[in-house]
């Protein structure tokens, strides 16, 4: 593991935790941000989440192959 894949990693460790909050939020009720914001959390962050990882394990296995 490089320095880049353990900090993608992480981008995307905390970027599913705020997506996940963001489902709760949004069906249970009102959300402390309001509807808005909150899909639009949601909306960013499971594209982000998605990303860094997959870049995560390209640069993982590209870094074992070295």
């Amino acid at each position: 593991m490089t320095p880049k894949s353990a900090i993608l990693l992480l981008l995307a460790c905390v970027s599913a935790i705020a997506a996940v909050g963001c489902v709760f939020e949004l069906s249970y009720g009102e959300p402390d941000l309001g509807f808005g914001t909150t899909q639009l959390i949601l909306a960013g962050s499971v594209p982000v989440t998605v990303i860094s990882f997959v870049l995560a394990v390209m640069d993982a296995r590209r870094a074992n192959q070295e």
